[in-house]
């Protein structure tokens, strides 16, 4: 189908509602689940999924304060964050540069639930700034005084049979699916990926089942001035998580659409994307061994051109019974790149509002047109310090296709695909009970493609020094 005018709203939200209608109708007649959990964690690098509310939120009358004290209706959160950069040959940057920013955020989080149940109230707000760089302003950085979240969430806590909740969630929402790497709010980068619009989830985490129905406009952000709603896009779709058999695996199958009116965007083009995947991840027992394996399948338009692009991710791991409880780990990730942008067909994975920093350090690579391979140890000295240590390689999937963070590309291929290798070492601990401290260096290595494209062939080096303060941790 080729979109020539833009779908009203309510057409876009029939999915979604039929969706809806479903998921109430397979729920109401659910037994009791069991009272254990069925939530198994991922191990994998970088998967865990932000929890909702963050983790810097805690209950007020567990803050310790006597000012919360028997306030167990209100959760708040405030949260400080700064990071000292020192950027080498940024390969994102169009010229190689020395650049040191400090990079500033805060965070404030209210939340009212039981007070007025079933309806709950969440207010964040955020306000990203950065210090001290010689390239102009941008919105990966700076997002002055803007609220992330503001919605209001209908909550039942056994909607749909004993222990199994019924949210509705409206208006502007941050969060994390899957694995984060198609839809997340972006933790490490100093702003937040927001949509506005409704989500439905029947399920808690700990149930057996769990289903999260959304319609959604992504918010476009401004360095200055508030977000808007991206008016030509919307973003729906639903993520069933199936931990029934969660000492084994964990299923989680999703569809998600992406559609974009060319009338009102502002690259004119229509777009009509939909993503199919299944993820499946696990831990074998106590071997030791797990496992975590992702594939997508993507359809649609994309402007004149019909859209075919698929998306695979093996990754498994083995940690040692040791003190330090080491974890090695070794992933394979591919996403298809276009082969020739004059054809009638897009094969270029759509990356959607995914989290990038599991695929490079540096934060160059984001999951499109790729192949790379990685190895990775984790290991923790003491019970509070954490420390991984990670190789990768980069390889576009198509060498006539971009490498889009560098705003590379050689459309006849005669550059090749070799873009590079990255080394990377972390050290995470806290530095008192409201402090904690994040230490990293990488250094990405270019390789024949970005020697070619770029005329540059220096190393690439990224240190980093980030201290964060939780005004309320929980007692």
């Amino acid at each position: 189908m080729n979109l020539v005018a833009s779908p009203p709203r309510r057409q876009l939200l029939r999915p979604a509602l039929a969706l809806m209608a479903c998921a109430l109708c397979l729920a109401s007649p659910c037994r009791a689940a069991d009272s254990k959990s069925f939530y198994v964690a991922p191990r994998g690098y970088g998967l865990t999924p932000e929890t909702e509310p963050p983790r810097y939120v805690h209950q007020a009358d567990r803050t310790g304060l006597a000012l919360f004290k028997g306030v167990d209706w209100l959760d708040i959160g405030l949260d400080y964050r700064v990071r000292y950069e020192y950027r080498d040959n940024d390969f994102r940057r169009p010229v190689q540069e020395l650049d040191d920013p400090f990079l500033l955020r805060t965070r404030l989080y209210l939340g009212i639930k039981q007070r007025l149940d079933p309806l709950r109230l969440v207010l964040e707000i955020e306000d990203a700034r950065r210090n001290g760089s010689r390239f102009a302003p941008d919105d990966r950085d700076i997002n002055k005084a803007e609220p992330i979240q503001a919605y209001a969430e209908l909550f039942f806590a056994e909607g749909a049979g004993p222990d199994r909740a019924v949210s509705v969630k409206l208006g502007r929402q941050a969060f994390e699916y899957l694995d984060r790497r198609l839809l997340a709010r972006n933790e490490w980068r100093n702003t937040t990926n927001t949509f506005d619009g409704m989500r439905l989830a029947v399920g808690r985490r700990h149930n057996d089942w769990q289903l999260d129905v959304l319609a959604l406009q992504p918010v476009r952000r401004f360095t200055s001035r508030l977000d808007e709603p991206e008016d030509s896009q919307w973003l729906t779709g639903a993520v069933l998580d199936w931990r029934r058999w969660s000492h084994v695996a964990t299923l989680q199958p999703y569809y998600l659409r992406l559609t974009q009116d060319g009338a009102k965007a502002p690259s004119a083009v229509t777009r009509d994307i939909h993503t199919l995947g299944l993820r499946a991840y696990g831990v074998v027992g106590s071997t030791g061994w797990d496992w975590d394996v992702s594939g997508a399948q993507q359809f649609g338009e994309d402007g004149p051109r019909s859209h075919r692009a698929q998306a695979l991710i093996v990754d498994g791991g083995y940690t040692v019974k040791h003190p330090w409880k080491p974890r090695l780990s070794a992933s394979l990730l591919y996403a298809s790149g276009d082969r020739s942008p004059a054809d009638t067909a897009n094969q270029r994975f759509e990356r959607l509002f995914g989290f990038a920093r599991p695929l490079s350090a540096s934060d160059y690579i984001q999951w499109e047109n790729l192949k790379s391979p990685k190895v990775r140890l984790e290991f923790a000295p003491t019970s509070s310090v954490r420390v991984d240590v990670g190789l990768s390689g980069y390889w576009l999937a198509s060498g006539t296709d971009r490498w889009n963070a560098a705003g590379l590309r050689d459309a006849s291929g005669a550059s090749g695909t070799y873009m590079g290798r990255e080394f990377d070492v972390r050290v995470r601990f806290p530095a008192g009970p409201h402090v904690g401290m994040n230490l990293g260096y990488a250094r990405f290595e270019p390789g024949g493609f970005t020697r070619a494209t770029s005329g540059r062939s220096d190393v690439s080096e990224f240190l980093y020094v980030e201290v964060s303060f939780d005004a309320f941790p929980s007692k």
